[in-house]
């Protein structure tokens, strides 16, 4: 299927849908489509911009909340969570195993040991980090 806008003599403009392009060539050369507002059956097809599939796009706005309450999350794991930087995986065990006493944490650790630490049962989750735009 496909759709087409259209523009009657009478310079309406409206849309319909073809099985394809021979079908509405036909349909037009014997006179069978009728503008959707005033009946005429001369109708030809108006300038189109080609459909071209693209992901979701955010405005700036809306890119500016996400990243807003991105930030927020961040604070929110700075103010609340010990930071123990490459420690990360050697906390994370300690407290699994429990050697040290369970509190939240975070600092880095390479794909890898995060890996190492899923296997082992260890609960971690990766987030991306903003770069801080204070100073």
């Amino acid at each position: 299927m496909i759709l087409f806008d259209l523009r009657c003599s009478n310079g309406h403009d409206f849309e319909a849908w073809f099985r394809d392009g021979a079908t509405y060539d036909r349909q037009a050369a014997a006179g069978e489509i009728n503008c959707a507002i005033c009946g005429s059956t001369e109708v030809s097809k108006a300038l189109m911009a080609p459909a071209v599939a693209s992901g979701p796009r955010l405005d700036e706005q809306h890119a500016a909340q996400i990243l807003s309450k991105w930030r927020e999350v961040q604070r929110h794991i700075e103010t609340n969570f010990d930071h123990v930087g490459r420690q990360f995986p050697e906390e994370a065990r300690k407290m699994h195993y429990g050697e040290v006493e369970k509190r939240s944490i975070y600092g880095e650790a390479t794909r890898a040991e995060a890996k190492e630490l899923v296997e082992e049962g260890i609960k971690v989750g990766q987030i991306p980090w903003l770069p801080r735009h204070d100073g």
